[in-house]
């Protein structure tokens, strides 16, 4: 489950930044394990009225444990997450268990902002999430299904649309558009596409320096992500004369970017990430990045681009589920391209194996509310 920690990195960096950052675990050492401790606490509450809570659908029970020790009594404590999209990887299932419980206030949003009201992806969304039939065959602007039966064919057909057919259709570039695959490995994971990718996205040339680590080559135009939490990588913004406008620290898991520079003789890499950010990694940090050119739909979790292009084809009935396809497809603003087969898309919606979480959250509120007499 290494894999998942991905997605869930942008929210439980702004629960440390709340907190005031990770402390130091039992052996005195730092890092967002297990073992990791906070700074706020209820002996150091959080000095805040409001306190809000973004992506509460990726918080386990351990991380939300940890929050509400440092809430003081009083402070008023939003949570806004969608139940419907992949769990947290820790244990636990607790926005969906606060909800059922019936003892919080709950607002639903119903105004679509993202797309149009009347899109086939809102409509096909709520269908996927309703366990019905998705009409594939459809006429659609913004909801495309392309029938490929072999994985290479639906790798050409990939390609086809990120370099040619959507950057003009949703006004976007190709490094905008964004590949998403249930897998790490196998003939439509994350590796193998990105290999591929990199060749008919940034094919290799003699004014495009490269550095080759780990069987990876990183070169000169190439989308990266970074895959770990660094607290201490320092990033700058710099103007069009490249004077630096702004500093600070801090790149984590889920970042992704352009490699601006590739500097062989100082052995440096320098990857220029959302905002104008940019920074400098030593060849020797090269292991905290990846292309992403494609990325796993647990990745994409918390992000949203112009256009977004999924592989279905065969793979484990654990992994192809319907939250995880629902999570995909909502990831997308204008256009979403499905290719592969229609069998494994409407197998995916069917299986609704992975929503089911054994947790004892709700049981507990509605014990304790029975106690207090409410």
């Amino acid at each position: 489950m290494t894999e998942a920690t991905g997605y869930e990195a942008r929210t439980i960096h702004r629960l440390l930044e709340l907190s005031g950052g990770p402390g130091l675990d039992e052996k005195g050492q730092g890092g967002t394990s297990a073992g990791m401790r906070f700074e706020r606490n209820e002996e150091n509450p959080l000095d805040a009225d409001v306190v809000i809570i973004d992506e509460m659908s990726m918080v386990d029970i351990h991380l939300m444990h940890s929050l509400l020790k440092a809430v003081n009594v009083g402070t008023r404590l939003i949570l806004v997450g969608d139940v419907n999209q992949l769990p947290s990887v820790g244990p636990g299932n607790v926005l969906r268990d606060m909800i059922d419980s019936g003892q919080f206030h709950v607002v639903r949003l119903t105004r679509i902002f993202r797309q149009a009201a009347q899109s086939d992806i809102i409509v096909n969304a709520h269908k996927i999430n309703d366990g019905e039939q998705v009409p594939v065959g459809k006429k659609s602007n913004d909801f495309l299904f392309i029938r490929r039966e072999d994985p290479n064919a639906i790798i050409n057909a990939m390609i086809t649309l990120v370099r040619e057919k959507l950057p003009g259709y949703v006004h976007a570039t190709t490094y905008d558009i964004q590949i998403m695959t249930p897998m790490r490995k196998g003939l439509l994971g994350v590796e193998r596409l990105n290999q591929i990718l990199q060749e008919y996205l940034n094919p290799p040339s003699p004014d495009k320096p490269e550095k080759e680590i780990g069987g990876t080559v990183f070169r000169l135009g190439d989308k990266v992500m970074q895959i770990k939490n660094n607290y201490q990588l320092e990033w700058e913004v710099r103007n069009k004369w490249g004077v630096p406008t702004d500093a600070g620290t801090g790149v984590f898991n889920g970042d992704m970017g352009i490699i601006r520079e590739v500097n062989t003789f100082a052995e440096t890499l320098t990857v220029a990430f959302d905002e104008g950010r940019l920074v400098e990694y030593s060849f020797k940090m090269l292991e905290e990045l990846e292309l992403a050119y494609a990325i796993t739909i647990h990745k994409s979790q918390g992000s949203e681009y112009p256009a977004v292009v999924i592989p279905v084809h065969s793979g484990p009935r654990m992994l192809m589920t319907r939250n995880l396809i629902y999570t995909a497809v909502t990831r997308a603003r204008a256009c979403v391209c499905l290719v592969g087969l229609p069998e494994t898309f409407q197998a995916m919606v069917d299986n609704a194996t992975e929503q089911r979480r054994y947790s004892g959250l709700k049981d507990r509120i509605l014990e304790l509310e029975e106690g207090l007499g409410v």
